[in-house]
């Protein structure tokens, strides 16, 4: 099976969103993770029905898929980056921009709504962080059930939730509902995991509802163009394929948006060359 890639619109950010769809579109990519915020979509402005018609129109004349992803940095605070989150105090706030990404992908036909923990604040306590998390976590899966919307929940660096046994601890803890997958960031492996990213594909498994690719450095987190870091993007597209995952596969350069006229064909095709030579060795001599 061929895997189907996309790209983080906050890898786009000095484009036009109708300009980034085409660019993706012509390249060759089968899809987009569209980030929430005041560039390209804005979660909070008026008419968001129409808007979100419009955008779907969008999205099917150009044959893209969607994932909505919920990182924007200042898309609740605009002094605070990701703030509140859903372990701080005002983490109903999050909730609430949780629950409107949901609206969001119910609206424009996209399965998963991407998100994360967020960080501790100076002198928060951990205990108290995890029941705000337990609890907000719980709303929005009851909402995106009632949506039929799969949350991928994303270990991320530097978070709470920031490594696969943190996210396989709070699964737990909910009971492992249904609609509770995982957001899986090729990078955040290199940087932060123990195991090879091949590895952390498998114990990944059947929770893997969302992947972010891109490369980094061990123990760095700092998002790269594939090439720059320690990723083995060969092993970790390998691991993809064997395991039949048939989500997105989105490259997030959200730091090299000026570049994205070169990086999204360039990305692409390093993500072909991958699984090209994967299936070379597949094929018996």
């Amino acid at each position: 099976m061929s895997l189907r890639y996309g790209y983080v619109t906050n890898g786009l950010t000095s484009h036009r969103l109708e300009d980034a769809l085409a660019l993706l579109a012509d390249a060759g990519y089968a899809g987009v993770a569209l980030t929430l915020d005041h560039v390209h979509f804005d979660p909070f402005a008026p008419e968001l029905e129409r808007r979100a018609a419009e955008l779907r129109a969008q999205l099917d004349g150009h044959g893209l898929a969607c994932v909505i992803e919920t990182g924007g940095r200042f898309v609740l605070d605009a002094r605070r980056k990701h703030y509140p989150s859903l372990v701080t105090a005002g983490s109903e706030r999050r909730v609430e921009f949780l629950r409107r990404a949901i609206d969001v992908a119910a609206l424009v036909g996209a399965p998963v709504v991407s998100l994360w923990s967020g960080a501790l604040e100076e002198g928060d306590d951990e205990r108290t962080a995890w029941r705000r998390l337990r609890q907000g976590c719980e709303e929005v899966l009851m909402y995106a059930d009632a949506k039929e919307v799969t949350l991928g929940f994303e270990p991320e660096p530097g978070m709470l939730v920031e490594r696969l046994a943190d996210f396989e601890r709070l699964a737990g803890e909910l009971g492992d509902p249904p609609r509770l997958g995982i957001t899986l960031d090729l990078g955040h492996c290199v940087c932060l995991e123990e195991e090879p990213v091949g590895e952390c594909v498998r114990r990944a498994g059947e929770r893997l509802a969302h992947v972010h690719a891109e490369d980094m450095r061990r123990g760095v987190h700092e998002h790269l163009p594939f090439g720059e870091g320690e990723l083995d993007l060969e092993a970790a597209i390998g691991a993809l394929v064997d395991s039949g995952y048939d989500g997105m596969v989105a490259v997030e350069l959200s730091r090299n948006a000026h570049e994205a006229h070169r990086l999204v064909p360039e990305s692409l095709a390093a993500l072909r060359a991958a699984e090209a030579a994967h299936a070379a060795k597949e094929v018996p001599a």
